[in-house]
């Protein structure tokens, strides 16, 4: 494997079709896809400032490395791509990826990134802008935090476990999707998803859990909730605090030991399997 050591690259495509190369205390600057196309790369305490560094990778070991907010769109059609300890001030920084594996990641700007990937584990990763995950499939992530809205939308086969999410509109059209130990604060919470369970999860959302087919919820708690589930179907709701509203869910069972207002201005068949404060009709 050739070193290459306290180097700076500057120049479009600097390492173009880089071939098992081990890369250490090096700068890239000054010019866009320094390591497209490459294969077999190890890099350690390396800095990106460029544009587009790794595009058409494959098998990357990245450790202790930074991409500056200059390197936009870093990571894009790259495959068996693993991560330690990397911070990334850049936004889009991977797109149509497949085989990622990240640990202790910091995104300082998220925005758009993550879009259209394949396989894909994330633990112990801070995030932090709008519509991350967007259209990606078959994700493990554990210990992650997420500032930013429209967060996993569309997203299909994804277990998140441990998560803090700040994030208006997280969740929608998601299909298959398992949320477990987290906590979520967000208006309209999941929309046009379907089969998503929330475990042992605390929500706060406004009109949150709405249009879902599919929504199975065990051991949770709702914070501020309301006007929740409209027209959501096939529910399976256990709710250990107190629901705010719940406003025309169209079939499944909810239970909670009280629902503040209930709304039904519409025919249902959910069973509402809690004391009701104030059931009201809408015209």
């Amino acid at each position: 494997m050739d070193k290459y050591r306290y180097g700076i690259y500057e120049g479009e495509r600097a390492l173009f079709k880089a071939k098992d190369v081990d890369i250490a205390y090096c700068t890239f600057q000054n010019g866009e896809s320094p390591l497209k196309e490459s294969r077999n790369v190890k890099l350690y305490e390396t800095s990106f400032k460029w544009k587009y560094p790794l595009w058409y990778t494959k098998n990357v070991e990245i450790e202790n490395c930074y991409m500056l907010d200059t390197a936009r769109a870093g990571i894009w059609y790259t495959e068996n791509l693993t991560a330690k300890n990397f911070v990334i001030k850049a936004p889009k920084a991977f797109r149509r990826c497949d085989k990622v594996r990240l640990e202790n990641v910091t995104f300082y700007d998220a925005s758009e990134t993550m879009w259209n990937c394949n396989n894909v584990t994330l633990e112990n990763v801070k995030v932090n802008g709008n519509y991350f995950a967007m259209n990606s499939s078959n994700m493990t992530i554990n210990n992650i935090e997420v500032i930013g809205d429209y967060s996993f939308d569309n997203v299909k086969n994804m277990t998140i476990k441990n998560a803090r999410l700040l994030s208006k509109d997280a969740f929608w059209n998601t299909e298959n999707v398992v949320v477990e130990n987290s906590y979520i604060v967000g208006e309209y919470l999941a929309w046009n998803a379907k089969n998503i369970t929330f475990i042992n999860c605390t929500i706060e959302s406004l009109q949150g859990l709405c249009y879902v087919d599919g929504l199975k919820m065990i051991n949770c708690r709702t914070l501020n909730t309301t006007l929740s589930f409209e027209y959501s179907k096939n529910i399976d709701a256990e709710i250990t605090s107190t629901i705010d509203s719940v406003k025309n869910p169209t079939s499944g069972v909810i239970k909670a030991p009280c629902v503040n207002t209930l709304i039904l201005s519409e025919p249902t068949t959910a069973k509402i399997d809690a004391k009701v404060l104030d059931e009201t009709t809408e015209g």
